[in-house]
């Protein structure tokens, strides 16, 4: 399957009904900024709420989710896009796991799309998509083997780079053409825009800030993400 990067129209930014949070960064348990291109790494208790805040704009955010509680169930894209029957993730969308169960929901959404198929970047593929000298550019699956060898949480849940697997790309947009063929296209996600999941299970959520060069999916230009928690008390 060919893949190739594109200026999007109009009918490519078709998204899901929108809806803002009641939530207040004010009431946040934890708020942290993951610099452009870096990866970040955390726990999320089943009940809270996650926040993804596109600060800059057009910026791809590549997303593992494990079962804190049993490492070997974790995001699953087969089982999403069955069970939803769709390709795209949108509020009210449901993540499933590897043993088909629910992991988290999407509870609000201001940009209203985000991919199931692009996958993360990596220097093999850099290489395949574009030219062999893009091979050391830095990428979304150095950036989870960089977390899963050197964050000590990690370590002390027992992760390694074995565990990566198929991630969710938040507020990127990767169109499906009638011929089969995928499309890395401009995003539909704007500064301030934001995605929101509530955890349906002790979640671990690894984060790659994309830092891809070669496509639109950031605009040419990687920028910071703001990540946002809150306990499930200050649900509305």
């Amino acid at each position: 399957m060919e893949i190739k990067s594109i200026t999007s129209p109009a009918s490519f930014k078709l998204s899901a009904p929108l809806k803002e949070s009641p939530l207040t960064e004010a009431t946040a348990i934890n708020s942290e900024i993951c610099a452009a291109g870096e990866p970040w790494m955390g726990r999320v208790v089943k009940g809270q709420t996650f926040r993804i805040v596109d600060l800059e704009g057009n910026q791809a955010v590549d997303t593992l989710f494990f079962n804190a509680n049993n490492l070997e169930e974790r995001y699953s894209p087969a089982h999403t896009v069955q069970k939803s029957g769709q390709l795209y993730l949108g509020l009210g969308s449901k993540l499933y796991s590897s043993n088909a169960q629910v992991m988290a929901t999407i509870s609000a959404d201001t940009c209203g799309r985000h991919d199931t198929l692009g996958g993360a970047c990596a220097s093999e593929s850099n290489t395949v998509r574009y030219a062999m000298e893009k091979r050391p550019m830095h990428s979304c699956r150095d950036n989870f083997m960089t977390a899963l060898t050197t964050f000590p949480l990690a370590e002390e849940i027992g992760l390694d780079v074995r565990d990566i697997g198929a991630n969710i790309n938040f507020f990127m947009n990767v169109p499906v053409l009638p011929d089969g063929e995928l499309y890395f296209a401009d995003g539909i996600s704007g500064a301030g825009k934001y995605v929101e999941i509530i955890a349906e299970m002790d979640l671990i959520v690894l984060i790659s800030n994309c830092p891809q060069l070669n496509n639109p999916c950031n605009g040419y230009n990687p920028t910071p993400i703001k990540l946002l928690t809150w306990e499930a008390t200050n649900h509305a």
